[in-house]
């Protein structure tokens, strides 16, 4: 089995994913130091104190997640589940890696690039073969999916594809092509879908405000899970790392039906 140092495992997801270009709500990166050699990485969506309990008992030296801690507008102290983690994390000098919007918005490992390759859309393309978004950093991907679809079927699909049935809003025969999708807590972001031209926005999690714009404007809305939407990037990062700098890569999934 091979091994990095610390430092050259945090150059790599770096590199990769380009944090210093995003505005965030969370330090990206590493975000907690723990044994300066690692041979062996568990991924998961977020740093739970079960995720990290599973890496402690698979002899892990790093985490790497989607959901790391150290959020804007937290309280900073070190009480309840924060200093229960944290110490844990330390216990066992266990680094946290965590990317956040960075890893939403990477056009090959993204969440949103990987759901894409899971529900079967085609990504709207620019002259360069970048994929076409809009919204805030550009976060949501704008593309098509299958012919033939209704609002109903492509639900079915989603059901299907994800393992959880997601919340649909809008008339169930409504023909779809043009899609919107952003994983995650992105549900607040949908006017940009609409002003797109998107006949559905796709996102992880619903708001109260969602049903009244996807009724006023006629873009449909689907909510398939914070958690479910967000499961492909991680590994797709993990994997590439794994490839990249030969160090054993295991993603757990700890499922949550937020």
């Amino acid at each position: 089995m091979n091994h990095v140092t610390t430092k050259e495992l945090a150059l790599w997801l770096d590199d990769t994913l380009q944090p210093q270009r995003f505005r965030d709500y969370c330090p990206n990166g590493l975000q907690v130091a723990g044994k300066s050699q690692i041979k062996r990485v568990v991924t998961g969506v977020t740093a739970s104190m079960a995720l990290l309990q599973a890496a402690i008992d698979r002899q892990a030296d790093a985490l790497l997640v989607h959901h790391g801690w150290f959020w804007k507008n937290e309280d900073t102290r070190l009480i309840g589940t924060r200093r229960e983690r944290i110490a844990l994390a330390l216990k066992h000098d266990l680094n946290l890696f965590a990317y956040h919007l960075p890893l939403d918005a990477h056009p090959q490992l993204g969440n949103n690039a990987q759901l894409g390759k899971v529900l079967g859309l085609t990504p709207d393309l620019d002259a360069q073969g970048a994929p076409m978004t809009c919204g805030p950093d550009g976060l949501i991907w704008l593309g098509r999916c299958a012919p033939g679809n209704t609002l109903q079927t492509l639900g079915r699909h989603v059901a299907q594809a994800l393992g959880r049935t997601p919340l649909l809003i809008g008339p169930n025969d409504q023909a779809v092509s043009r899609i919107a999708w952003c994983t995650g807590g992105a549900q607040g972001m949908m006017q940009a879908a609409v002003d797109a031209g998107a006949q559905v926005y796709l996102t992880g999690e619903a708001s109260e405000p969602n049903f009244h714009l996807a009724n006023e404007t006629g873009t449909s809305f689907i909510a398939a899970g914070h958690h479910a939407t967000e499961r492909y990037g991680v590994q797709a990062l993990g994997q590439a790392a794994s490839e990249a700098l030969g160090i054993e890569v295991e993603f757990i999934d700890l499922p949550n039906p937020i």
